[in-house]
This record gives C-alpha cells, sequence and structure tokens, in this order.
C-alpha cells in the first residue's frame, strides 16, 4: 500500500509539473549574448569616456525602464523614448546646451557611440518575465538603432528661402587597434544638425544623421531607408567619412565593390555591393558635388583635393589596375575613389539612389572624406589630449566651410 501511494505521489507531481511548466516549443527563445560590439564595452577606455561625460547613466536608465514594462508594447515605447533621448540628448551636448556632464570636451562623438552600444547590450540580453520572440527583439534593437542615430528625427522647418542640406557621419571604427578612436564625421554630424549656414544665397539647414561600421546594416538597406523620404526635398547632401591623413578628398566617384576588411562586428564582406535591382546596377557613380568650387576655396587649414583616382578590371581584363584619371568605359570596379569599406559604400549607395530617384541633374551630392583625426604626440593611452579636441574642432569647422561652399556653388 505504501508503495502504491508513493507512485501516485509521483504521478500526481508529475502532472501539476506538466500543467505549469512551459514545454520547449513553447517557451521564449533564450536571450542572446552581447555582440563582438558590445563586449568591447569592458574595457577600460570607453568606461572612462561614458563616466567624463555623463553618458554612464543612459544605459542603466534604459534597464530601469525594461524591467518596469509588462508588456511588449510598453518595452517599444520605453526604446523608442530613450533612443531618441540620447540622440538629442548628445546633439544638445555637442552644441553646447545643457550640462557636459563632465570634463570631456563637448565636442567628442564617443560618448553617444558607447552609450548606444549600453542600451543595445540592455536590449539583447534583456529576458522579461512574458517572453520576448527573436523577432520582437530585433524590432526593438532596430528602433533603438534609428532613433539614437538621428535616421528619424530629419525634419526641415516648412517656408521659403530656406535651403536644406542633408549630411550623413559614422561611428568610431578599428577599436580592436585602438578602443580610444573618435571619428570626425560623427562628431561633425552632432555639431551641424539643426543648425544653420549662410551662404551668398541665404541660410540653409542642416539636419544630420550618424551611420553604424557594420556591412550588414547597408545589406540590410539602412542608408536608402533613411535618405529615400528626403532626398528629393533637399537643396544638397554629402555623405562624410573619415580618410586619409591631412587632407579632405571630395571623392569624384564610386564603386560598386566591398573589398573584404572587418567591420566593428570583425566581419568582412568581399563581393558587389548588394543592392534592389542588381539588374540595372552600375559598376561607378559620380559625385555631382561643385568640387571644383570646394577645391578652390579657403575652407580651413586642411588641404582639399579632387580625387579621381579608382581601382578598375578594365572590361576583357582580369586583374585590378590602379587609374588615376578615373574608371574607363565598361570595367569593373575594385575600388573607388574612397577605397572598397563603407565609407565607398555609403556614397556609393547614396548617389545611386539620388540617380534612381531622377535626381542626377539637379542635386548636388556626393562623398567627403576628412582627414584621419589624430592624438597628440606621444598619447598611446590617454582618452583625450589639447591637440585631439584641437584637430576634431578644426575638422568640424571646416566641414562647415565646405558645405557652404558647396550650396553657393549649386
Amino acid at each position: 500500500m505504501n508503495s502504491i501511494r508513493v507512485r501516485l505521489g509521483v504521478l500526481g507531481l508529475a502532472l501539476l509539473t506538466g500543467l505549469t511548466t512551459p514545454n520547449a516549443a513553447s517557451a521564449a527563445p533564450a536571450a542572446p549574448s552581447p555582440t563582438v560590439e558590445e563586449q568591447r564595452l569592458g574595457r577600460a577606455a570607453p568606461q572612462e569616456i561614458l563616466r567624463r561625460s555623463g553618458f554612464d547613466t543612459v544605459a542603466p536608465r534604459l534597464a530601469r525602464a525594461l524591467e518596469a514594462a509588462r508588456t511588449y508594447e510598453e518595452a517599444r515605447r520605453a526604446v523608442t523614448r530613450e533612443g531618441a533621448r540620447l540622440w538629442q540628448r548628445a546633439v544638445d551636448r555637442a552644441q553646447g546646451r545643457g550640462p557636459a556632464g563632465g570634463d570631456l570636451s563637448r565636442d567628442d562623438d564617443r560618448p553617444l557611440y558607447w552609450a548606444r552600444l549600453g542600451m543595445t547590450r540592455e536590449v539583447r540580453t534583456w529576458e522579461p518575465d512574458f517572453g520576448l520572440t527573436d523577432g520582437q527583439r530585433a524590432a526593438l534593437l532596430d528602433v533603438l538603432e534609428r532613433t539614437s542615430r538621428g535616421q528619424d528625427a530629419i525634419r526641415y522647418p516648412h517656408g521659403k528661402g530656406l535651403k536644406r542640406i542633408l549630411l550623413t557621419g559614422f561611428d568610431p571604427f578599428t577599436l580592436d587597434r585602438d578602443v580610444r578612436i573618435s571619428n570626425p564625421s560623427g562628431a561633425t554630424a552632432l555639431a551641424l544638425d539643426g543648425t544653420v549656414v549662410e551662404t551668398a544665397d541665404g541660410p540653409a539647414r542642416i539636419e544630420t544623421a550618424v551611420f553604424p561600421v557594420r556591412w550588414r546594416d547597408f545589406t540590410d538597406g539602412t542608408v536608402e531607408r533613411t535618405l529615400r523620404p528626403h532626398l528629393p526635398k533637399v537643396d544638397l547632401f554629402t555623405t562624410v567619412s573619415q580618410g586619409r591623413v591631412g587632407r579632405f578628398d571630395i571623392e569624384r566617384t564610386n564603386g560598386a565593390w566591398r573589398g573584404g576588411f572587418g567591420d566593428n562586428e570583425n566581419v568582412g564582406r568581399t563581393e558587389t555591393v548588394p543592392v534592389a535591382d542588381p539588374a540595372s546596377q552600375p559598376q561607378w557613380t559620380t559625385t555631382t558635388l561643385p568640387y571644383a568650387a570646394i577645391v578652390a576655396a579657403p575652407t580651413g587649414r586642411f588641404p582639399v583635393y579632387d580625387n579621381t583616382s579608382v581601382t578598375e578590371i578594365p572590361a576583357g581584363g582580369t586583374q585590378p589596375v590602379v587609374r588615376p584619371e578615373g574608371p574607363t568605359p565598361g570595367s569593373t570596379a575594385r575600388a573607388g575613389g574612397g577605397g572598397d569599406y563603407l565609407s565607398n559604400e555609403i556614397a556609393y549607395r547614396a548617389t545611386l539612389l539620388r540617380d534612381r530617384l531622377g535626381l542626377r541633374d539637379t542635386l548636388p551630392g556626393g562623398h567627403v572624406h576628412t582627414p584621419v583625426l589624430q592624438f597628440g604626440a606621444g598619447n598611446t593611452t590617454e582618452v583625450t589630449d589639447p591637440d585631439f579636441v584641437r584637430n576634431r574642432l578644426d575638422i568640424i569647422a571646416q566641414v562647415r566651410a565646405i558645405l557652404r561652399v558647396a550650396a553657393e556653388g549649386k
């Protein structure tokens, strides 16, 4: 009799467990691990940058908001709100509004980059009680990327007499080589967003956004999704990235080729740039910026070049050849003037979009490469120094001057 009671008790426990514990098929997917990019957050330099700017509070704030969320809809609202708050806070800090939050110079783009990664890590590893599908998590990450990069905040005032300029920048990159790196194009985007530059033809309003240094985002169409609504309405656009030491370049030609260099996730791609409707995809696109006027103008302390060089496989050939004067008819792209990395690709995608929208003859647009942002001589450990700040401020000021010349050149 005792053994019968034991067996009945075990059976009852098994039935109760089956009623109260979800089976493996119905359980929410486990949260993924942080990405390679997010894992760099633990290093000393990113933590110092966050602390010295006051942006070390950003990710914990989002974590608390997620913890308070009781549904996916509440979580999405929290992520949208906090992503937009981060972008606006970074813009305000760069333009001297609100508290500095620490002694790091206001022109620094790195607090935005590292704070965003803290936020994406929180979303990526969050495991709410109500469960989260892979699709829902991906949607939260997508909205966080868009809002915290200013990609959904591009708005121009209504009215006549005001020109519209659109500028894009990039995150820091090559961080395994030096995790302290800043990207002057991203700093420029923060410094100029929503500002007005006076031209000989009247005022011009600048709106900006920042893009990731990740191949997968470009494959997924982040550039086209962001720029397509605005290109038909602007008077000028330029994509901006960090290029060569000590010089600006106006890149004359962009190539449809990925050269394989590792991105911020340490992933490389060697292939033709993947775009919609590849059957009509050209090997080359060209700038419509007024490059001659820009090169001739006194815009700042760095020299500015009209860069015409490309690397191609000539028609009927098999090996890449450098062409200093640009591509030859029927050739296959292996590098644009801006190389074969994501700076060339954003220029290619933006100018291809311009052409496909029928704006080739009416909309000035192209790519500007800034000088490499360098630390002061001998600084191999500190996250900032006076020369580093001065170089970044000078680059920002010169991009602004280039935009003024380009707007007048139209």
